[in-house]
């Protein structure tokens, strides 16, 4: 297996891992398969035209955009039913609790009309619940890859198709492209460990999910213009919100009118989210943070802090209030594992936070490979449409033999450039770290504290690899997503905590467990033909849309 090179550089990466929200195929069924597959006989799918990692806004737009153009799409994702995070939606026979948090319905209601279409008609196959670990590209270094290889299995708890089958599936296609959304970045505090404090993407992830609450009386608190609108949408259904807590200053984004003047639209959106808050009576503090979560069982009261510019806690501003949950985040990372692993060039974007470099068309510096959405820079759902609607396009340019545009589009470049300005209002401040104890757990998954990785420092480490050889951090069920930003800003003793000194995502050979029998399995493969795809297949979540 040949490893896709640079454009023009002739160097060439390692065969990648994946960590997509957004990938694999399997125990619902290939197509192609042909029936049972005993083990170390490895299904496979395709060749098909674009392969597509992640069902959110841009990877949904970009394959049934594709598809109109008559291209055969591949649709991989990690969740159960199509849209992302941002799409997400109640469970089938639970009706949306709120319009806010459902918003833009009918944008997603056209786009899974189009995606169930195209997926009865053979255009589109939908692979749902499924983690793609590796990718490859197949061809010689001169002419770039000639096919993209991946390599997935079943999310745990997949359901089984009529004839379930376990282990490694294998999808091939033409070009690839990387939708693979973000995670929210978390700063650790004394007491975020305890029950009944969630992360704000997922208080509104449960929301969405089943209309439930994290508790009764919540504080919404971090950085970011999500919060706004997890506190309203919470409000809505029936939260008490005493307080909104905002640890940056609302006052930056003055600092550039132009950008906001060439996007108006944003603007109403922000005076509707104030006129919201005002309705329900959430109170906003801004230059605060939570700096301690108080309970026994579970979270009873926080307290927080105003802040300086840099985020250090100004002695003597500390006030209690009581809750029952916190809802805390301070934006979003994008999730780079699978293009960290097929040697994508970084750009360090305005919150100090990576993401992948591409040009007008989305394409990577990789031959053969696209990204879109958050992993180019998180910039919101209207971006990450345009985004995937220009890739779909560029990919049929391609595909036809049509000649390469790289000039930047305006309307996603005036988005992009608000983008950024909301990246640089809400970037963590340098002294965050201050208001961390001791005894406080960094990574909770392994039980890591500050104190540990102070020692870890001491003892020459000076990024994330290094402290997870000393400490095990990093190295528990969240693989460092939860915890990576603060390890790697206390390992270098506070150096780039404001995002100065870009956290670089590690190369990690395999971006989801696979097991030791799978893998045993998977030696042949690298001289196995795919069969020709046998056309649609029946898969979950689609007879739902």
């Amino acid at each position: 297996m040949w490893s896709p090179r640079r454009k023009g550089t002739g160097v060439t990466s390692s065969p990648s891992d994946g960590t997509s929200p957004s990938e694999g195929t399997g125990r619902s069924g290939v197509p192609g398969s042909g029936g049972p597959v005993a083990r170390g006989s490895l299904p496979t799918s395709g060749p098909h035209d674009l392969a597509v990692i992640g069902a959110g806004p841009a990877g949904l737009a970009a394959a049934v955009t594709a598809a109109d153009s008559g291209l055969r799409v591949v649709l991989i994702d990690a969740s159960e039913r199509p849209g992302g995070q941002f799409f997400r939606r109640a469970a089938p026979g639970l009706a949306p609790r709120n319009k806010l948090v459902h918003h833009k319905r009918a944008t997603f209601a056209a786009l899974s009309a189009r995606l169930a279409a195209h997926v009865h008609g053979g255009g589109i196959t939908y692979l749902p619940r499924h983690h793609v670990w590796t990718a490859e590209g197949d061809g010689s270094p001169a002419a770039g890859p000639t096919r993209w290889t991946l390599r997935h299995v079943p999310v745990d708890g997949a359901p089984a198709a009529p004839t379930p089958t376990d282990g490694i599936r294998v999808t091939t296609a033409r070009f690839l492209l990387l939708a693979t959304g973000a995670y929210e970045r978390q700063l650790p505090f004394p007491g975020w460990t305890l029950p009944g404090v969630v992360a704000a993407g997922g208080a509104q992830a449960i929301l969405k999910d089943s209309g439930a609450l994290p508790g009764r009386r919540i504080v919404v608190a971090g950085s970011g213009p999500l919060l706004p609108a997890v506190a309203v949408s919470l409000a809505e259904a029936g939260a008490d919100i005493p307080v909104l807590a905002e640890a940056a200053s609302y006052t930056g984004y003055a600092s550039r009118p132009g950008v906001l003047a060439r996007n108006p639209a944003k603007a109403v959106e922000g005076v509707r989210l104030a006129a919201d808050l005002l309705r329900y009576r959430i109170r906003m503090r801004t230059r605060s943070a939570v700096v301690r979560a108080h309970g026994t069982d579970r979270v009873e009261a926080v307290t927080l802090a105003t802040l300086d510019r840099d985020w250090r806690p100004v002695a003597g501003t500390e006030v209690r209030i009581a809750c029952d949950a916190l809802a805390v985040g301070h934006g979003l990372v994008p999730q780079l594992e699978l293009a960290v692993a097929l040697g994508c060039t970084l750009r360090t974007a305005a919150d100090g936070t990576p993401a992948v470099e591409v040009d007008g068309q989305q394409r990577t510096d990789v031959d053969g490979l696209w990204a879109a959405g958050e992993p180019t820079g998180v910039g919101g759902v209207e971006l990450a449409l345009l985004e995937g609607r220009s890739v779909a396009r560029s990919v049929a340019a391609a595909f036809h033999g049509g000649g390469r545009d790289a000039r930047a589009r305006p309307t996603a470049t005036r988005r992009r450039r608000f983008a950024d300005l909301m990246a640089t209002v809400h970037r963590p401040g340098a002294r965050w770290p201050q208001w961390i104890t001791e005894d406080t757990e960094v990574c909770r998954c392994e039980e890591v504290t500050a104190h540990d990785l102070r020692q870890a420092h001491e003892l020459g480490a000076r990024d994330a690899r290094s402290a997870k050889l000393l400490t095990r951090a990093g190295m528990g069920w969240c693989q460092g997503r939860m915890c990576e930003t603060a390890v790697t800003c206390l390992v270098a003793n506070g150096v780039g905590c404001d995002g100065s000194a870009p956290l670089v995502p590690a190369r990690r050979p395999l971006s989801c467990p696979v097991s030791l029998q799978d893998l045993q399995d998977g030696q042949d493969l690298a001289d196995s033909t795919p069969s020709a795809d046998a056309g649609p297949t029946a898969t979950p979540g689609v007879s739902a849309l």
